[in-house]
């Protein structure tokens, strides 16, 4: 991983619905944490399953969410 993804979490993409813009993280610390297509940092607003990303998790609405996507 380069300079820029360091200390951020690592995992891959488990689940994305496009319709609702959701879906969920398995992160390789163990956690599933969700995810609004908003945070996805390309700007897309679309990712595929089984890609790997880093990101940052933040607790929003008194749960934890990801946020920041970025693909590897």
């Amino acid at each position: 991983m380069d300079e820029k993804h360091a200390g951020r979490l690592v995992g891959s993409i488990t689940s994305f619905d496009a319709h609702v813009g959701l879906g969920t993280v398995d992160l390789d610390d163990g956690r599933r944490v969700p995810f609004h297509c908003a945070e996805i940092v390309d700007g897309t607003r679309h990712i595929e399953v089984g890609t790997r990303v880093s990101c940052d998790v933040r607790s929003k609405f008194q749960r934890p969410e990801a946020f920041g996507l970025v693909s590897l």
